[in-house]
């Protein structure tokens, strides 16, 4: 089971990951991860992110669709907001469920590098220095390499 959707208001990450439990009643293992908005460091008073909305439903799709079939998990789930987010706010939820923890701790981690590299969104930062295009950092970019050598489940 995939789920990839695109949330234009606040999600419930309890609700998100309750419905990734249902979808995979014979799972041994459910990881979860959820993204907030940073402020305090950067000083950032908001994020927004614009999207195309078929392009980055596509995306989101590919991605959630890779993980299962590259972990062989039972599902993959993908919420990721778009529009304007105050600090503190859930940007992104990523769960995978499967018969053995490491294949969802290995899908979520996959899903996660990937939703930070390949998503298709522009993020734009309003804070005290003013408003500046965020692009994915070097770290975020090696850490998505990693998935190019590292071996698929088999």
């Amino acid at each position: 089971m995939m789920t990839a959707r695109l949330a234009l208001s606040p999600f419930d990450p309890d609700a998100e990951l309750a419905q990734l439990t249902a979808a995979a009643p014979g799972a041994g293992g459910i990881v979860s991860f959820v993204g907030l908005v940073r402020g305090e460091g950067d000083r950032v008073d908001t994020l927004h992110l614009e999207h195309h909305p078929v392009l980055t439903q596509r995306s989101l799709d590919d991605i959630a669709r890779e993980a299962i079939d590259r972990f062989e998990i039972a599902a993959a789930h993908v919420v990721h907001r778009a529009g304007t987010l105050l600090p503190g706010e859930p940007i992104v939820f990523a769960g995978a469920a499967s018969r053995h923890r490491r294949d969802a701790f290995l899908a979520t981690d996959f899903m996660m590098d990937r939703l930070k590299t390949e998503a298709v969104f522009w993020k734009r930062e309003t804070g005290a220095g003013g408003t500046r295009w965020v692009e994915p950092r070097d770290e975020d970019t090696a850490d998505v390499g990693r998935w190019n050598t590292a071996p698929r489940k088999s």
